[in-house]
């Protein structure tokens, strides 16, 4: 059986028998630029773009996606016509974490893309979309899990700390079982983005790390923000106390934990 076949039947296994188009290639550059083109061409909702290896994957900002064998890398078209849109990317992320649990893998979710466990980055997502006159016209969203990669290999070439299931979970799943997880679970809550949005946000903020109340740095495309950690708001954005006070919505960015700070010191 091929990859697709195989990712098929974990599908119809799970009750989320699939009919929009799906294909899995060995190796392509992205799976999320081939998938852009088949949206351009009209390609129905749901379908789906999956390879063993990518030779130009990416994450957020243009930062490389190293994306060996071992990994799944699968990108999902979805043309939505409601007005949660910028949830997406957050149910996308509850979709993974859900999908990791079912293999006995707590993950937790960093704003606005990361799983990780146990500080190790074990799966990203990247969202790309187009609009029109009339809105949204699609969104790809593109994941990227590390099943059975080795993290040692990866860390070399992102300097993060990184992780796998493999590592984690006591059975290491197949990746086309954790590509039915992850696409099952996405349908889940993109139904429900458009009948309870904020159900999504919810779920979201229960498998998010803790550091709400901590003191954070997020990097912005205009510089650098420093305060403490809030909330999300009912959009997806990131709600920051300020250390110069008051409050702060943050569309993107890249969140890391700094120390309390020091009410002597005279940092910038």
């Amino acid at each position: 059986m091929d990859r697709a076949a195989a990712l098929y039947d974990a599908l119809g296994r799970r009750g989320a028998a699939w009919t929009a188009p799906l294909e899995w290639s060995e190796t392509l550059p992205s799976t999320n630029d081939v998938l852009k083109g088949y949206a351009r061409d009209g390609a129905p909702e749901w379908s789906v773009v999956c390879a063993s290896a990518q030779t130009g994957g990416r994450g957020r900002e243009g930062h490389t996606w190293a994306s060996p064998p071992g990994g799944l890398y699968l990108s999902v078209l979805l043309r939505p016509e409601f007005a949660s849109v910028g949830l997406v990317p957050l149910a996308a992320g509850v979709a993974v974490a859900e999908t990791a649990a079912e293999f006995g893998v707590e993950a937790e979710l960093k704003w606005p893309n990361d799983a990780l466990v146990r500080g190790g980055k074990v799966a990203g997502i990247l969202t790309e979309s187009a609009s029109g006159a009339a809105g949204v016209d699609w969104v790809v969203v593109g994941v990227g899990v590390n099943v059975v990669v080795d993290p040692v290999s990866l860390e070399a070439t992102v300097s993060r700390s990184v992780t796998s299931l493999h590592l984690e979970a006591d059975q290491v799943p197949a990746i086309e079982t954790v590509a039915a997880g992850v696409l099952a679970r996405l349908r889940v809550w993109y139904d429900a983005l458009e009948s309870h949005p904020a159900s999504v946000v919810d779920a979201w903020r229960a498998r998010s790390l803790p550091w709400w109340g901590r003191r954070v740095q997020v990097r912005t495309a205009q510089g650098f923000v420093r305060g403490k950690l809030n909330d999300i708001d009912e959009t997806g954005a990131l709600l920051l106390d300020l250390d110069e006070g008051g409050r702060r919505r943050v569309l993107s960015g890249e969140v890391t934990q700094l120390r309390p700070l020091d009410p002597s010191s005279r940092e910038t």
